[in-house]
This record gives C-alpha cells, structure tokens and sequence, in this order.
C-alpha cells in the first residue's frame, strides 16, 4: 500500500517572509541588548577607574588591560581608493556622510549601523582632509554651510 505524502507549499512564500522576518527581529534586538550590556560594561569601568584613583592607585590602566584584536576595516591605501572612486562616479559634491556611506556599501557593510557609520565618518572626514591637502579634491560649501567635496579638475 503506497501512500501519496502532501507537501504543503504557497506561491506567495508567506510563511517563508514571516519566519525571516521574525528572525530579523530577533537579531535587531539581541544587537540592541548587546550594544546596552556594553555601553554598561564601559560606564562600570570608568567608575572603577576613578575608585581606583580616588584611592591613589598611579599606574598605567591600559597597560594592565588584555591586547584586544584590532579590527581592520581596509587595507593601506583601500579607504583612500574608495573615496577617490565614490567622488569620481559622483554627479554632485558630496558630503562626508554620504561619501563614507557610498565607501561602506562598496565593501560590504551595513551603512544602518549608526556607530559603525559615525566612526566610519570621522576616518572619511580625515582622509577627505588629507586629500584636499594633496590637491586631489577640493572643498566647497552649499547653502547651509555643510561641506561638500569633489574631485578637483585639472
């Protein structure tokens, strides 16, 4: 006796979207949980830092910290690479902010993360500046006075 074995399918895949979904908000919350369970991590460790001077501890905290693992978003010469890249294919100036974007889609990281992207900003901001200083890109400012860059033409 042979039975037929059904399998359940949908055309509209919405138990596959909803599952995803779900896992999606899942790990949006447990990055949320994490990045609070550091942000408290540091706050209790700069309280312990000044008990420790309170009471006349003088010796080099950092030097008595475990060697972290540096995490190296480019390689030498990549940022640079990328920026010169971005604002050549570019239309219009563009801000630091959206440079550093345009730079972290390039390779693959999530422009949504807000810290990543503030700190990513600051590098961009910096070598925007020493590229400026080459002669490479020049300098402008639009209505409101943000500053907007470009590659300088010869």
């Amino acid at each position: 006796m042979t039975e037929t074995i059904r399998r359940s399918r949908t055309d509209t895949f919405e138990h596959t979207i909803s599952g995803l979904l779900t896992k999606r908000a899942d790990l949006y919350n447990e990055a949320t949980r994490l990045r609070d369970r550091m942000a408290g991590i540091k706050n209790d460790t700069a309280a312990i830092d000044r008990v420790l001077s309170t009471l006349g501890y003088e010796g080099d905290l950092d030097a008595a910290m475990p060697r972290q693992k540096r995490e190296v978003l480019f390689g030498r010469g990549e940022l640079t690479r990328g920026i010169l890249d971005t604002l050549r294919d570019a239309t219009v100036p563009m801000t630091s902010r959206e440079v550093a974007q345009s730079v972290l889609s390039l390779t693959g990281h999530d422009a949504r993360d807000r810290g990543l992207m503030t700190a990513h900003t600051r590098r961009v901001s910096k070598a925007l500046r020493l590229l400026k200083e080459g002669g490479t890109i020049a300098q402008s400012n639009d209505v409101r006075g943000n500053v907007l860059w470009r590659v300088r033409r010869q």
